[in-house]
């Protein structure tokens, strides 16, 4: 039986109470009758034999590249880039995607005599990935073969040593990337697309650059100018990575593309719940829920985030393709269409979501409250094509507990802009004007980003600048259960409850608003007409 596709369900007087993600916790929300709930469609089924299917797609590529074992030969320099922590979400039980395709790609090398290989995991900005988050990604098996040996890299893009600068784009953007990636005969990049935002010629030219290169569609004018993050087509994000895409390839370095996409089985089965449409809860799941909410209301909330970061999620893989970026890559999307994609009828006055315990940046850490913001409003907010859920002058309602708490081994230059920046001020353009430099400067935290496991000094400005897009099109921003003084430094309203919330929301958009929920988990991308 095929899986069932996504719907949207309009509420009626019979239609149970709503789950809604609140940080390491979870709540039962009773929505207003007549408003509208987008489920996501149902897991695809995965594919039977993974290794087989690696190993069709590395000898029957797509576009214009020759099968790999017939690029590689003796003597060559072979450089296996990959997504680092951030993906997938949360991190999967192994085998790791990335274990597969690295390990069917070793053993093709090794076949034809190839001995200068080395693996970097491409970090952008990010923290660098600790031994036990790289064995995980990688298998003990690889990471025991180039660990022990420095042939395990992490990116760093404050390595002027080990950076090579490829010219620029006809837009005036700087091309610069990693030295050893762009020195090679073949670079293989091994992706994890988990939404439409992610592949392309955004694996290289985002993941292995530097910040001379990023600082050109991380900014607040490229942000506001992407109309969706998830529709390449209308994200100036994305028109900027493939504008660089092209000074890459012309430059002479060779890619070959592998793009992996995933189903959205997302938890293991004590809290399957979480992905089934509430009134199809058995009395086994009503059970399952109210014991995973009692123990977690009587759990510390430092406690309840170590028992969430260690779930290892099962989801399978669902189709791989390899071969030229761009054909790569319009195979990659038609799959995570085929898996997210909910077709949606008109815009809504309020939309409300429960943004869970991670992001792509706190894999391991606590969600501070610039990314509370940054899920809901640079991720969520933007899981849509076409139009946004929310008509413009609209309002978001946020469920998160949003602590006044951060980690200072990974987000050490977030509690600085939190503390210092968004105190004078939440205007992106004059943030980025007046405070973004000294941060991408700042001696103390390029040293972190370098030596230690913290996200680059300049990282808390782009993730508000994510946010840029939303906090120009919204009337307000509404975050229930929040800490109050931290949800009103990101320049938000704090709510006690959503019924409180939703009264909020009158204000700016009249009464009676339609009132849209997205609900997640699994992900989904709203096709909205």
């Amino acid at each position: 039986m095929s899986p069932r596709p996504g719907f949207v369900l309009e509420t009626d007087r019979s239609t149970p109470s709503t789950l809604f993600w609140h940080g390491e916790s979870f709540r039962l929300e009773k929505l207003p009758v007549g408003s509208r709930i987008i489920y996501p469609p149902e897991p695809l089924k995965a594919l039977e034999d993974p290794d087989a299917a690696i190993a069709q797609a590395l000898e029957n590529p797509l576009g214009d590249s020759a099968p790999l074992s017939s690029l590689l030969r003796p003597g060559m320099k072979l450089t296996i880039a990959f997504d680092d922590i951030s993906l997938p979400l949360p991190p999967m039980r192994a085998p790791d995607v990335r274990q597969r395709v690295i390990e069917a790609v070793l053993d093709l090398a090794a076949a034809v005599g190839v001995d200068d290989v080395v693996l970097i995991a491409a970090l952008s900005l990010h923290r660098r990935m600790t031994d036990d988050e790289l064995r995980h990604a990688l298998g003990p098996r690889v990471f025991d073969a180039f660990a022990p040996h420095g042939l395990l890299l992490q990116h760093d893009a404050e390595d002027p040593e080990n950076l090579t600068y490829l010219g620029q784009t006809p837009e005036g953007e700087d091309v610069e990337i990693s030295k050893r990636a762009a020195e090679s005969d073949l670079l293989v990049y091994v992706n994890i697309n988990l939404v439409a935002m992610d592949g392309g010629h955004k694996s290289v030219a985002t993941g292995l650059a530097s910040y001379r290169s990023l600082r050109h569609h991380h900014n607040v004018r490229t942000m506001r100018a992407s109309r969706s993050f998830m529709d390449r087509h209308r994200s100036e994000l994305h028109s900027s990575n493939w504008r660089m895409g092209k000074v890459i390839t012309d430059a002479g370095v060779k890619i070959f593309q592998i793009e992996t996409t995933l189903n959205t089985d997302t938890f293991p089965p004590e809290f399957r719940f979480l992905q089934r449409r509430e009134w199809e809860w058995s009395l086994r799941d009503r059970a399952s829920y109210l014991a995973a909410a009692s123990a977690l209301a009587r759990t510390p909330p430092e406690i309840a985030r170590r028992i969430f970061h260690a779930v290892r999620a099962p989801h399978e893989m669902t189709s791989v393709q390899a071969g030229e970026v761009g054909p790569v890559h319009e195979r990659t999307l038609e799959m995570v269409h085929r898996q997210q994609l909910v077709h949606v009828s008109g815009q809504t006055d309020v939309l409300t979501m429960g943004l869970p315990y991670i992001s792509p940046y706190n894999v391991n850490s606590i969600m501070n409250p610039i990314l509370v913001a940054c899920l809901g409003l640079g991720y969520f907010f933007n899981l849509y094509r076409g139009k946004p859920l929310v008509r413009e002058g609209g309002v978001v309602i946020i469920s998160h507990p949003t602590p006044w708490a951060f980690n200072p081994v990974h987000h050490p230059s977030y509690i600085d802009f939190f503390e210092q920046v968004l105190s004078e001020t939440t205007d992106p353009l004059e943030i980025e004007a007046k405070y973004e430099q000294s941060f991408a400067t700042d001696p103390w935290y390029r040293h972190l980003y370098r030596t230690g496991h913290a996200y680059h000094g300049v990282h808390p400005f782009y993730m508000w600048y994510w946010c840029a897009h939303a906090l120009d099109h919204l009337g307000k921003v509404i975050v229930v259960g929040g800490d109050r003084a931290a949800v009103r430094r990101l320049g938000f309203s704090p709510a006690s409850t959503l019924a409180d919330a939703l009264e909020m929301a009158e204000d700016v958009v009249g009464r009676d608003p339609s009132i849209t929920h997205l609900h997640a988990p699994p992900l989904l991308i709203a096709d909205v007409q």
